[in-house]
């Protein structure tokens, strides 16, 4: 537990430092806050876990998709995550909830300031860049195909 206290630490004053304004339970050991995407506001929380040491970024993106379109959508989760460079995106086909999900563990070492950065930012990045996509396709406004070849 001292290591993921210490690690949530490191977490919060990334966050302080670069006057990010935030949620925190400590007790929890999460960070609650979002930004604004180009499209859609972008809600995230970060945990760190004790048991497997690891710290997680969710972003549950604000819509889920209409049921028509599930098939399709799962599809271009699947696409988009083929492309990505680092975390995925996780769809529920049951509801069409999609969340973004990027992890980072601390066994045996010291996660650092900017490596929290690089995990908001790219996390935020690659979310604004695929949600309207993917409420496109959820509305039926792109096909799979555009998507496909999008990509």
């Amino acid at each position: 537990m001292t290591k993921a206290k210490e690690t949530f630490a490191t977490l919060c004053n990334m966050l302080d430092s670069r006057g990010w304004h935030y949620e925190k339970k400590e007790d929890e050991l999460l960070i609650k806050s979002g930004v604004k995407g180009d499209d859609f506001p972008i809600d995230f929380i970060m945990t760190v876990d004790p048991q497997s040491e690891i710290v997680t970024f969710l972003s549950l993106l604000p819509f889920k998709a209409d049921e028509a379109k599930r098939i399709d959508m799962a599809v271009a989760v699947c696409v988009a995550n083929y492309g990505l460079k680092d975390g995925s995106f996780d769809y529920k086909v049951e509801d069409g909830s999609i969340i973004f999900r990027l992890t980072s563990s601390y066994r045996g070492s010291t996660l650092s300031e900017d490596l929290f950065e690089y995990m908001l930012m790219v996390s935020a990045t690659t979310v604004d860049e695929y949600n309207d996509k993917f409420f496109m396709i959820s509305k039926g406004a792109m096909s799979i195909q555009q998507f496909i070849e999008s990509e």
